[in-house]
């Protein structure tokens, strides 16, 4: 049969023989070839850990999305799967826009917004989006069930279902604009995944908070529960807010039936170039896991010459600290790609350079720095000529520095340094990417680089001063 699934299989089993690899992850979640944007659908389910995400098989650039589908038995190696769902009912003939997964007694089902173009493809003023359920026997075949949800009067943009379920009741947050042009999160109640009612409205956007808010996420941690999203049309703010769109999370209070009482302001989630979408899930131990896209739209990517755009973050476990504040750490399962460790000793670095690897495309990097005591100017690490993560001594700040001019990429992102002069840094350098983990979790810093070749050393170094480090630790990790 030539199905829609059929061709998109086909396409994009075509695309992949002609794929490039040069900038293609060697340890993150990408696509065989294709298109990926936002994860979706991410669950533990049968002893399998399902991520779906945003894909358009048929070439490198944005178009009717699909769902693309990997499993993994820990998170870390990732077995891709046919695609799961393809546009082309009345419902969704536009694309199967972005969704979550749940095991409803037994059956692994998708919750995705099917999307319609009304008057040309690419003119959001003119929609339709609803709410539409695909269920699974093995896994990995869907059929489609059709709409359950439709929007309620005055909102056009009605997207991105995040469903779980809660003491026997079903609960989904879905992403809204509303007629004002303010992002809201609305919150529905179901007794069944076919059966909804509107609850209420969560959250919504004051006047600088943005005029969409997408991929809502709702979940409890610690004593804590937490609104995640992702805003857009908020304008840059100082050094605060500097991607085109954000990601981030409104603390608070929640119980069923009652509103939503937020604690503390929206923190972003992460504060690099590049990181959007983020979804969480909970892993067969618990523990509150999350991924994200990490690109940033309307950027430019390089890998497009490859035949492929998109890749994953690596997988983080949330944590709730005392002070209330959102800490992320890379899951434990990574350290199983280590191979090949070499230390790096104490050392006392003055206007000069300490070469670490002379081809870092995938590794991960543990060191620890003397920030209160160092007197440099600039100290940290440099990756290539385009990479630098360094202290700003005289702003005070963690500086994540990309610059390659072939790709049309530069810019500075950066965090506040921790005042009592601890800075302890945990890196995941990838053939496109790095990943920043600072002081244990406090702050993450992801952004994708594109280095040419012979351009990968990784050194330490230090300008202006002499810059104490305390050590760490340099591994090789395994491709997949």
């Amino acid at each position: 049969m030539n199905t829609p699934l059929n061709k998109a299989q086909s396409a994009l089993e075509t695309l992949q023989t002609a794929r490039g690899n040069a900038f293609y992850p060697l340890y993150h979640l990408a696509p065989p070839a294709g298109w990926m944007n936002d994860p979706n659908g991410l669950i533990y389910h049968n002893g399998l850990y399902h991520a779906f995400y945003q894909h358009h098989p048929f070439d490198q650039n944005w178009g009717p999305m699909h769902w693309g589908h990997a499993t993994s038995r820990d998170m870390v190696r990732w077995e891709h799967q046919p695609i799961a769902l393809a546009p082309g009912d009345e419902w969704d003939r536009d694309g199967c826009f972005s969704g979550s997964a749940v095991d409803d007694n037994g059956v692994l089902s998708l919750i995705y917004t099917g999307h319609i173009w009304l008057e040309g493809a690419g003119n959001d003023s003119a929609i339709r989006q609803v709410q539409c359920l695909a269920t699974s026997e093995d896994g990995v075949h869907f059929k489609k069930q059709g709409v359950i949800l439709t929007p309620p009067p005055g909102i056009m943009h009605f997207r991105d279902p995040k469903v779980w379920q809660q003491e026997g009741t079903w609960w989904m947050v879905i992403g809204a604009r509303d007629e004002h042009d303010r992002g809201k999160v609305l919150l529905y109640r179901g007794n069944s995944l076919r059966d909804w009612q509107l609850d209420r409205i969560l959250a919504e956007a004051n006047a600088d908070m943005g005029y969409m808010w997408e991929c809502p996420d709702f979940f409890p941690l610690g004593n804590s529960q937490i609104l995640m999203f992702s805003p857009q049309g908020i304008k840059a703010k100082g050094l605060a807010y500097q991607n085109l769109f954000q990601s981030g999370y409104l603390r608070g209070r929640w119980q069923p039936g009652k509103g939503f009482t937020v604690y503390q302001p929206f923190e972003e989630m992460d504060h690099g170039h590049d990181f959007y979408a983020p979804q969480s899930f909970v892993a067969e131990d618990g523990r509150r896991i999350v991924l994200g896209w990490m690109d940033m739209w309307e950027s430019p990517m390089p890998s497009k010459r490859e035949g492929w755009a998109g890749c994953l973050t690596v997988p983080r476990e949330l944590c709730m600290m005392p002070n209330g504040k959102l800490y992320q750490n890379p899951v434990h399962e990574l350290a199983t790609l280590r191979t090949g460790e070499q230390l790096v000793l104490p050392c006392v670095l003055e206007t000069q350079e300490l070469m670490l690897h002379p081809n870092a495309e995938a590794v991960e990097l543990e060191i620890a720095w003397e920030a209160g005591q160092s007197t440099a100017e600039r100290y940290g690490i440099r990756l290539g000529q385009g990479c630098e993560l360094f202290v700003d001594a005289l702003t005070q700040r963690l500086v994540l520095s990309r610059g390659y001019q072939d790709a049309q990429l530069d810019g500075n992102r950066s965090v506040p340094l921790s005042e009592n002069g601890d800075l302890h840094l945990r890196i995941f350098i990838d053939r496109s990417s790095i990943e920043v983990f600072v002081n244990q979790g406090e702050y993450c810093l992801s952004s994708r680089l594109y280095p040419q070749p012979g351009e990968r050393q990784l050194e330490l170094f230090a300008s202006h001063g002499k810059a104490l480090c305390r050590g760490g630790t340099l591994w090789q990790l395994n491709a997949l």
